[in-house]
């Protein structure tokens, strides 16, 4: 925005004044202490996955015990990339996640990349995933007996959509007060199954149990095993995306990850085992919802709390994706990498609206096409993810050698990254190996595309003529300012900051 042009569209009062102190800068505000960012770590990783679909599971890894040692290795791998990420968040204290490390590691390039595939597919939708995922056991209850329409549940996830958005837009508190009590809702389901689970070992159902490993499975088996815990875990990440936003990073940081991620990996283990108290192993392959017939077999009059627990949990997942989300979407268009107008905050909700929206907006298209589609989309998003985590765990050991000066208040044992690398390579190849799919090709041509547009408009900073006017559009209509770079000189902050007051002033 050509804040000269805003200045004058919109004087201030004071614009004569002699001049005071400097306007506080508008700057995202850090909201979040331990609780939240525990909060939102476990809410955005305990989804729909445990609830859903722990049969994908079982059908690649063919044994009950191997599906439990899987559960597992998703667990320790998790654990294991998100330590390799904190030296990351502490040394590099901006939010973007992955996005700011690959950029400060190899280049505007490989960040732009990243931020070209994550903000207009993985992002969007993993929002969408999950809200779909809400609205199938929203509108359960209104069809019984018989699948909900489609119509009706993409309407359910445009609605989930657009209210989480408006809380996100709204107050930074308000949508890390939802993580908190959806967080909470969804653990007290998760222990009553474990509850039940053990009430059900107490009573000698151990049959599912024992001989856990009768039988084998493919290292490319395994391998799409964990592409369906992964799913189920994914989110561990989470809390790079808003570093800015953490009170006393160095403290609270470390204690949200070692606490969130391990806890989650045990109620997932304990969840699944309570499932084969009830289930065999061909019952749960057999189960489109493996919670709700565990609670069908467990819970009797109360069996109802499930759908209503699931969709509790996959409503405080679908905020946390919404929030980070944003969050990329803005520290990419902050850098010159997206549009302008998604770097800005609202003045007066000190949120980034604008990259809210457009998150959203994509999300929204996704939830058009039929179910078959976000098949694929689990695939690309998996696939594509595990791309770029690899390079960024590479990025923990170039930027230990490239950047030996950098401030890092954390150091992660460096053999913990490159086991994760290697993990990642096994992850991408694996598959397609075992089960080639089209939904490879297009996450690989998405991702080299991107290259294609960089080079105009990253590189020689072409952009189409509407940007301008749209910009200060949706400025005005949204109450929307930039905010202030670190590397800005006093002369042009004083002149950013006196926009900022003068549009404080302003009433549309």
């Amino acid at each position: 925005m050509n804040e000269n042009e805003l200045r004058k569209r919109y004087p201030s009062s004071t614009e004569n004044d002699v001049p005071a102190k400097k306007a506080e800068k508008v700057v995202l505000k850090k909201e979040l202490g331990v609780v939240g960012g525990i909060s939102l770590v476990v809410g955005t990783m305990i989804g729909s996955g445990i609830f859903l679909s722990p049969k994908s599971i079982l059908a690649n890894a063919e044994t009950v015990g191997a599906s439990l040692v899987i559960w597992a290795g998703c667990g320790v791998l998790a654990t294991l990339s998100a330590i390799s990420y904190i030296e990351l968040a502490l040394m590099i204290k901006k939010s973007g996640g992955e996005y700011q490390y690959l950029k400060e590691a190899f280049g505007d390039a490989m960040g732009f990349i990243l931020a070209w595939t994550s903000i207009l597919i993985n992002k969007p939708s993993s929002f969408a995933i999950i809200s779909i995922g809400f609205a199938q056991y929203v509108t359960a209850p209104f069809y019984p007996g018989c699948e909900p329409p489609a119509s009706a549940q993409k309407l359910a996830a445009a609605i989930c959509i657009l209210v989480i958005t408006t809380i996100n837009c709204l107050s930074v508190k308000a949508s890390n007060f939802v993580q908190i009590f959806f967080t909470a809702a969804k653990l007290l389901i998760i222990a009553a199954i474990i509850i039940g689970g053990f009430v059900m070992i107490g009573e000698g159902n151990t049959t599912h149990l024992t001989n856990a490993f009768g039988g084998s499975a493919t290292p490319s088996a395994i391998a799409l095993a964990f592409y369906s815990g992964l799913w189920s875990y994914d989110g561990w990440n989470q809390l790079n995306f808003v570093t800015e936003e953490v009170q006393n990073p160095e403290r609270n940081f470390p204690i949200a990850i070692y606490l969130g991620i391990p806890m989650v990996t045990v109620l997932y283990i304990l969840v699944n085992i309570a499932y084969f108290t009830v289930m065999s192993p061909a019952e749960l392959l057999a189960s489109s919802a493996v919670a709700v017939t565990f609670g069908d077999r467990v819970f009797g009059s109360f069996a109802w709390t499930v759908p209503l627990a699931v969709a509790c949990s996959t409503f405080g997942a679908a905020n946390g994706s919404a929030f980070t989300g944003a969050r990329l979407t803005y520290a990419a268009a902050r850098n010159g990498h997206m549009a302008e107008a998604l770097s800005y905050i609202s003045v007066t909700r000190v949120t980034p609206s604008p990259a809210a929206m457009f998150n959203a907006f994509i999300a929204l298209l996704m939830i058009v096409p039929d179910a078959s589609t976000f098949e694929s989309l689990i695939n690309y998003f998996t696939f594509s993810s595990w791309i770029f985590y690899g390079a960024t765990f590479l990025s923990v050991i170039v930027l230990r050698y490239r950047r030996p000066d950098l401030h890092r208040p954390y150091k992660v044992f460096l053999p913990i990254p490159a086991v994760c690398f290697l993990a990642s390579l096994y992850l991408i190849v694996a598959p397609i190996v075992e089960e080639p799919s089209l939904a490879y090709l297009y996450a690989t041509i998405i991702i080299l595309f991107g290259f294609v547009v960089y080079v105009p408009v990253v590189y020689f900073g072409k952009h189409p003529p509407i940007m301008r006017p749209l910009t200060i559009f949706l400025q005005e209509l949204l109450e929307v300012v930039p905010t202030q770079n670190d590397d800005e000189d006093d002369e042009e902050e004083q002149s950013r900051n006196d926009m900022k007051e003068s549009y404080k002033s302003y009433q549309l």
